[in-house]
């Protein structure tokens, strides 16, 4: 079932399912975000331990402390749009008054609708949009004249390792400041959701977790033993019902953004109002691949001839066999490397031309805009 981003909103979003469909985590009052989507498992990876609160020999956190430290930091993000409305979850991530959450929450209210911020204490104010990057479903909004903000502390995503205990924290339904726990289930996965404009949404190194996540929990916090930030609750599976739609709340596999992935995402929306993304100036196809005899990898079905993959000395042709290392099975391998990698870093492909193998260095550029 595919997973599904957990939201909740009355308008043009539903829930689905992981071994049957995805949904997005998003906004809960009405749904503002639960979408059906596809999942992809890339190889899950222990991690390295060593974070503080991220190691630890516990089946779960002491969740008391951990609620009680963290929830000041979590709010509930309301939205009113033109076709929905509906409510979501989000943190505090700076001082001055910036909140981190999902596009999927906020996108509703994107063009001329209003948001509202509800604090763990019972108060409220309202938010304006800062800036949003539909590709990896990042959003961040901002509230004014407030002060004493608790900023959420942030921890070391890179460090979770599979198995360790973690708390989820937002407002699942519109209930505010809902607690849960759970565990690390697997690292490295890949999700794709539906975005905007008949576009993908990709959740890339996400954290599978078995902590409940349901409509309503988008844009809130995962949180290790520490109560440090180190995931963004996105999308969660359902099972399907025999009619095809999806039902139920939680099944234990739940998605989460990596923090170091989120916050990289939200500092350069705060600082220029949106997200760059990398570009590799190609198109591939897995299945032209395997119809032009390759037993595997992804034939390059287009390039942009001025690009970096063509300055890499890459062809129209050419099927690629590995990507940094790992063998290329996917397209959205591909939108994966555009994503977690920023313009002037680089890329290793192994491929192969007439047969033979090669290898080529992509130095990614910055992907066009318009």
């Amino acid at each position: 079932m595919p997973p599904r981003a957990e939201g909740h909103r009355r308008g043009s979003w539903s829930t689905a399912v992981l071994v049957g469909a995805v949904i997005v985590a998003a906004v809960g009052g009405g749904v503002v975000g639960g979408v059906i989507v596809n999942a992809f498992s890339s190889p899950s990876s222990s991690g390295s331990p060593g974070s503080a609160g991220a190691a630890t020999t516990a089946h779960t956190c002491l969740v008391t402390p951990v609620a009680q430290e963290t929830l000041p930091s979590v709010v509930t993000i309301s939205v009113q749009g033109q076709s929905a409305s509906g409510t979501g979850s989000g943190e505090v991530i700076r001082s001055g008054g910036y909140i981190l959450t999902n596009n999927h929450v906020i996108a509703a209210a994107a063009n001329g609708g209003s948001i509202s911020v509800r604090f763990s204490d019972g108060t409220t104010a309202d938010a304006q949009l800062t800036g949003r990057d539909p590709l990896t479903d990042i959003a961040v909004i901002k509230v004014s004249g407030e002060s004493n903000l608790r900023v959420i502390p942030v921890g070391e995503s890179g460090k979770l390792v599979i198995g360790q205990p973690v708390v989820v924290l937002g407002a699942p339904l519109g209930l505010t400041s809902t607690v849960t726990s759970g565990i690390v289930s697997a690292l490295d996965r890949t999700i794709q959701v539906p975005g905007e404009d008949n576009q993908a949404a990709l959740l890339v190194d996400a954290v599978q977790t078995d902590a409940a996540i349901n409509p309503g929990n988008s844009g809130g916090a995962m949180v290790n033993c520490a109560g440090q930030f180190v995931g963004m609750p996105t999308a969660g599976a359902s099972v399907p019902s025999s009619s095809g739609e999806a039902s139920g709340g939680s099944i234990g596999l739940g998605f989460a953004i990596p923090s170091y992935l989120a916050l990289r995402v939200a500092d350069e929306i705060i600082a220029t109002g949106h997200a760059s993304h990398a570009y590799l100036g190609l198109q591939v196809s897995s299945s032209a691949a395997a119809a032009n005899g390759a037993a595997e990898g992804l034939l390059i079905t287009g390039i942009d001839p001025s690009g970096p993959a063509q300055e890499a000395g890459l062809r129209p042709g050419d099927v690629i066999t590995t990507i940094d290392g790992e063998q290329a099975v996917r397209t959205d391998q591909l939108v994966s490397v555009t994503l977690t990698k920023k313009p002037g870093d680089k890329a290793g492909i192994g491929y192969k031309r007439d047969g033979n193998p090669a290898t080529a260095t992509i130095t990614l550029g910055e992907q066009p805009t318009g």
